[in-house]
């Protein structure tokens, strides 16, 4: 199954306790979003990132929990994020933690792909549920 809409994120910089060092940038940020769409509903989370000093180099990963609604099914569910740029090319892997999920989605499956075009947040959620 395919769900597809929008959202909006909100990111704020969190203590750090680690220092970068050797031309990096290490960051901790906390993740807060609305989603639209066949998606419903609001996530929190934290997200790592390294900056390096190489234009367009970079990465990040990051856990957020989901709750609301899928195409109408209720509940929460984790999403485990991978993100690269190697100068300038991204390569983002955004899945769902196996075994994460409760309420009517308590046995979803699935990858979310983020399309960031016009200055909006674009998803789409290719999943299943036995």
């Amino acid at each position: 199954m395919q769900a597809e809409g929008t959202f909006e994120v909100n990111l704020q910089p969190l203590d750090s306790y680690i220092q970068g060092g050797g031309g990096i940038t290490l960051s901790r940020m906390s993740i807060d979003k609305t989603f639209y769409g066949d998606l419903e509903g609001t996530s929190q989370g934290e997200m790592l990132s390294v900056l390096t000093d190489v234009q367009g180099s970079a990465g990040y990963v990051a856990i957020e929990q989901v709750s609301g609604a899928l195409q109408g099914k209720f509940g929460t569910f984790a999403l485990q994020h991978f993100g690269i740029m190697d100068r300038g090319e991204s390569r983002l892997i955004l899945e769902v933690v196996p075994e994460s999920g409760s309420g009517e989605l308590s046995s979803l499956a699935g990858t979310m792909t983020i399309d960031q075009s016009d200055g909006k947040h674009n998803y789409t959620f290719s999943y299943s549920l036995e």
